[in-house]
């Protein structure tokens, strides 16, 4: 999509009816009505993003997020009634817990949990420093988009993968990779880092517990330092932002895929669109928000240690025509220099063959980078 053009010329009035323009530009950006500007320019290097299209309030969508028919909303076959599990987890160590939530990641490969410790205070300031962050002026934002970026681990882009999107996703986001608080400090964007680290910090109770409990419905009663490394030895948080939408029917906020981590730990705001594949196969299913949860779900680095057991799911965001939406998530990854593949210990356990090939961790994630969403794709990468 790189060097794809948009066009923000106000047609030349006919005398056909309905000669409006299709544009009701912010007044900060009416200049632009008369000018054609480079789209990748426009998002990128001014800084403005997707957000900056949406407070143009364009009447149509630009062509470039246009996604194919089948990609659509409408095209969805929507499972009303079904929800994915929400789970009660201020006992970790109920067997009822342990069982409900490899159940779960067996059946679903998403659910909710409630009462996981991290107060409902710290929540709230990330969904604020993410709206701030947003709300920065373009030239600050600038900055931190890749080009500018001091640093490969604090990436804020838009879409997914731009350069070889043959349709645009209809989203922003700041992507941090995280090394150390030391890091962090220097590198992070202040009007965030603070919260983030806190709230990073909050969850390793949740991300241990949840190891542990996962690990032991494979049988694994004790995680070693080696696996501890496997499993989480990385970590990456995603601020993403979804801007009100002028045509959200014809576009996608995120397309089709399914998650390169151990497990992610998504908190969403109060909006509503994330959608989750259900165990038909066929259908979708709606993530509603629920004040204090976090969304759980499996990513394809623990369906392949598992080798199979727990399910890495399909999900996608759809664009909302009213509102702007935020969600962050946080995936707990393998470290990069790990070889992934189906644990020995479930190996025996279950006296299967293995499923996948071992592969190095950060190979895979080079791979999922390389392309457009494109549902599990990436995870054929490894099959066997």
């Amino acid at each position: 999509m790189v060097g794809c053009t948009i066009s923000y010329c106000a047609p030349e009035k006919k005398k056909e009816p309905n000669t409006k323009s299709n544009f009701a530009l912010a007044p900060s950006l009416r200049k632009m009505a008369h000018e054609t500007e480079d789209l990748t320019t426009f998002l990128i290097k001014s800084g403005r993003g997707v957000k900056g299209l949406s407070e143009m309030e364009l009447k149509d969508l630009p062509k470039e997020y246009l996604q194919p028919q089948s990609e659509r909303p409408s095209n969805m076959k929507i499972m009303e009634e079904a929800s994915i599990p929400i789970i009660d987890v201020s006992n970790w160590d109920d067997q009822a817990v342990l069982k409900s939530l490899c159940d779960a990641a067996q059946k679903w490969g998403f659910f909710q949990i409630i009462n996981h410790g991290v107060p409902l205070e710290v929540l709230e300031n990330v969904k604020r420093a993410t709206l701030a962050l947003f709300a920065m002026a373009p030239e600050d934002k600038r900055n931190y988009f890749k080009e500018n970026s001091p640093s490969n681990h604090v990436r804020l882009s838009t879409s997914f993968i731009p350069e070889v999107e043959n349709a645009l996703e209809w989203k922003d986001y700041l992507s941090l990779f995280y090394v150390s608080d030391d890091e962090a400090f220097a590198l992070w964007p202040t009007i965030c880092r603070d919260q983030l680290l806190d709230y990073m910090n909050k969850c390793q109770v949740v991300i241990k517990s949840l190891l542990q409990v996962l690990l032991k419905g494979l049988n694994i009663q004790e995680i070693n330092e080696e696996n501890w490394s496997l499993l989480s030895g990385s970590k990456r948080i995603n601020l993403n932002f979804y801007p009100k939408c002028p045509k959200p029917e014809l576009t996608v906020g995120v397309g089709r895929h399914s998650d390169v981590s151990t497990f992610t730990i998504l908190l969403q705001d109060d909006i509503g669109g994330l959608y989750v594949r259900a165990p038909d196969g066929e259908s979708w299913v709606h993530v509603p928000p629920i004040p204090g949860a976090l969304v759980i779900n499996i990513g394809d680095a623990l369906q392949i240690m598992s080798n199979g057991k727990y399910k890495s799911i399909e999900h996608r965001v759809i664009a909302n025509g009213s509102k702007d939406r935020i969600s962050i998530p946080l995936f707990v990854n393998p470290k990069p220099s790990k070889m992934i593949g189906p644990l020995k210990e479930v190996l025996v356990e279950s006296d299967e063959e293995p499923k996948y090939k071992e592969v190095l961790y950060s190979d895979y994630t080079l791979y999922f980078y390389r392309k457009a969403h494109d549902g599990k794709g990436t995870l054929e990468f490894v099959k066997i």
